[in-house]
């Protein structure tokens, strides 16, 4: 019988941290460990009840899929059928945050929970040493949604991880907090669309248009809340009003900000930090100054716009 810890070990990125976390995956359990974009809740993708353990650990709806990570194209082709568009959005911006959903490869081996029964996968290749460590170091894809409970605020540090899934994972690999700061970028290479904006933008990828089918869960991440921390979250917000803890932006000051330069990039890196920050503040309620909606802002506004996103 697995006891798992009331407090997650934490070690530091290194090799025996990859050995003792590639040892836990091996035998089905789930670990956390950072990508460059938010620190994962990773298990062995081709074991069901390892799966199923994220889910478990998460609270989350096993209707929604998951992404597998990969190490590399030899890989990938054992799990998805890449037509050129999919080679080419791979040979430019694979390693990196951008995941692809597409079609299932014949005998893939993952289980059928990653797909939530889907006929295709959410696959993405990380551009971070500890994730591509743990891959090569257990030898199988790793399917790892964020690691924090359903529906929470994202983790982009170790300490984040802990406190919100304290007493359901044995271990975080800690290397510092999270450089990109966001999820990755999903697309439909087969329809071109953009399912989930994230650090790679509209601009970079010409031709696609945004959004999912309405009503439809085709890819992670597509949920209306989501992202949200426990108190309730005013958008676009110039100054606060009483009882608000204010996440500033630009020429906006407040309680903490995103960015003082209005700099989206160095946003993006700062807004689960900054969401995590106001959560934990004395403040009953959140506002958060406007961030631009186009480039890396679309990608914060829609994080933003789940996070505030009335909860039932």
């Amino acid at each position: 019988m697995r006891v798992t810890p009331a407090n997650p070990r934490i070690l530091p990125y290194g090799e025996a941290a990859l050995g003792e976390a590639a040892t836990l995956i091996r035998r089905g359990e789930s670990v956390a460990v950072p990508t460059e974009t938010v620190y994962g809740l990773a298990a062995d993708a081709t074991d069901s009840d390892a799966v199923a353990g994220i889910y478990a650990a998460k609270g989350r709806p096993s209707f929604n899929p998951l992404i597998v990570h990969v190490a590399d194209m030899a890989m990938a082709e054992t799990i998805a059928r890449f037509d050129d568009e999919a080679h080419a959005l791979a040979a430019r911006f694979w390693p990196g945050p951008l995941t692809m959903v597409l079609p299932l490869a014949e005998g893939a081996p993952v289980a059928s929970l990653v797909t939530a029964g889907l006929p295709t996968v959410a696959l993405r290749m990380p551009d971070h040493r500890a994730m591509q460590g743990l891959i090569r170091a257990s030898g199988r894809p790793l399917a790892a949604p964020s690691a924090n409970a359903s529906g929470g605020i994202s983790p982009t540090r170790a300490a984040h991880v802990a406190a919100s899934l304290a007493g359901r994972i044995p271990l975080v690999i800690d290397d510092g907090a999270t450089t990109d700061g966001i999820e990755s970028t999903i697309v439909d290479p087969a329809l071109r669309r953009i399912l989930r904006p994230g650090p790679v933008t509209a601009e970079q990828l010409p031709g696609y248009g945004a959004g999912a089918t309405p009503g439809a869960i085709t890819a992670p991440g597509q949920l209306a809340s989501h992202y949200a921390p426990s108190k309730p979250v005013r958008l676009d917000a110039v100054a606060p009003v009483d009882g608000e803890w204010l996440i500033g932006f630009g020429a906006v000051a407040g309680d903490d900000t995103l960015s003082a330069a209005g700099d989206t990039r160095e946003a993006a890196a700062r807004l689960f930090d900054a969401l995590h920050l106001a959560d934990a503040s004395d403040r009953p309620r959140i506002a958060i100054a406007p961030v631009p909606d186009a480039g890396l802002g679309r990608a914060i506004r829609d994080r933003l716009a789940r996070a505030a996103y009335p909860r039932r």
